[in-house]
């Protein structure tokens, strides 16, 4: 995929890094400028990425290189990179001659990215559930709790990394490669999580009551209804979203993945 070079003038700049403070590094000879740009490279698609799952830089909001390099005190080289990684993991669209804008909300891609954690997580909640220790539970109810005061101090961000950490011990079982399928299905979900959660009434109460149904199902060792109760609480988020920005939108991954598990759908 092409990335959006179109604001950028012609003239050729050196290969240099620029710290947040303003501070350059000109490369030149130096073999160890190529690793020191990747790196940040990597670290400026780090922040981007997370100012667009929190919000910060809406879906359909415009994005230039030039200026969002200003804002985040780095050089165009890095930016491009990082543009290009947001690109290519659909959080941007980029062609040539336009300016890059953040994706608004596709419900095709909401559809199958539920659909997909559906079928894994409740997978992996089964193989997890004989596993886990009383000290994994005890620290499972310590999250639980921890969100609860988070959510009350209005703290979305704490939230959002406990919760992660919440769901993570519940799969906790699973291989390495599922284990990061998981995790890279999770963070691209996070912007519908927030966007479910987002002014609706409730929404921190409910998300509480489902969690504790499934620390209760874990603690039972009931792998069906500790599959079924992660089935219905994620479906909850994608269904609910959907209603809200494509209403005539038939979700029919998530409510497949959903019947599947034996949530009903």
């Amino acid at each position: 995929m092409s990335s959006d070079t179109s604001e950028l003038p012609e003239e050729r700049e050196p290969d240099e890094t620029v710290g947040p403070a303003g501070s350059a590094a000109v490369s030149g000879g130096n073999s160890q400028a190529a690793p020191a740009g990747r790196r940040l490279a990597l670290d400026v698609h780090g922040r981007l990425r997370a100012m667009i799952l929190s919000g910060e830089l809406a879906p359909g909001s415009a994005l230039l290189q030039a200026d969002m390099a200003r804002k985040l005190g780095v050089s165009r080289t890095p930016m491009r990179e990082a543009f290009r990684l947001l690109q290519e993991e659909g959080l941007i669209d980029s062609r040539p001659d336009q300016r890059a804008r953040v994706r608004a909300v596709d419900p095709e891609d909401l559809d199958g990215v539920y659909g997909a954690r559906i079928m894994l997580e409740a997978l992996a909640v089964t193989m997890t559930v004989k596993t886990l220790t009383s000290e994994d539970l005890d620290r499972m109810r310590d999250i639980l709790e921890r969100m609860k005061l988070l959510a009350d101090d209005e703290k979305p961000d704490e939230w959002y990394a406990a919760h992660r950490e919440f769901h993570r011990t519940a799969t906790q079982a699973v291989g390495a490669q599922l284990q990061r399928m998981l995790a890279s299905l999770a963070e691209h979900s996070e912007r519908y999580i927030r966007l479910a959660q987002l002014g609706v009434p409730g929404a921190w109460a409910r998300a509480r009551k489902e969690h504790e149904a499934l620390l209760e199902a874990l603690k039972a060792k009931d792998e069906a209804e500790a599959a079924r109760v992660v089935a219905v609480h994620l479906a909850r988020t994608a269904l609910g979203v959907l209603a809200d920005v494509a209403p005539e939108y038939e979700p029919v991954t998530t409510r497949s993945a959903l019947r599947i598990v034996g949530g009903q759908a």
